[in-house]
């Protein structure tokens, strides 16, 4: 009997972001965690601008509109932080 592996949906579900980590559940069930300091922009924002966030992108990206950020899950699941420059 062949085994099927569940169809990943990786599209965001939820989002909580902290002083120190912006987690990302995702509708097939996982959460992504990684450093706010990955991302300058998000770590020198004040905490109202990073709880003023969108999910765009048709669910696979977020956007902070008062900062212009944004993050697709498809980078997040790859660990990449912002580029340097």
């Amino acid at each position: 009997m062949a085994f099927l592996a569940p169809i990943a949906d990786i599209r965001v579900k939820a989002i909580t972001v902290t002083s120190d980590t912006v987690s990302v559940d995702l509708l097939d069930g996982r959460t992504i965690a990684v450093p706010i300091a990955w991302y300058p922009r998000l770590a020198a924002a004040t905490p109202e601008q990073r709880q003023h966030f969108e999910i765009a992108g048709a669910g696979y990206g977020i956007h902070w509109p008062d900062i212009d950020e944004d993050l697709s899950t498809e980078g997040l699941l790859r660990g990449a932080p912002a580029p340097v420059g």
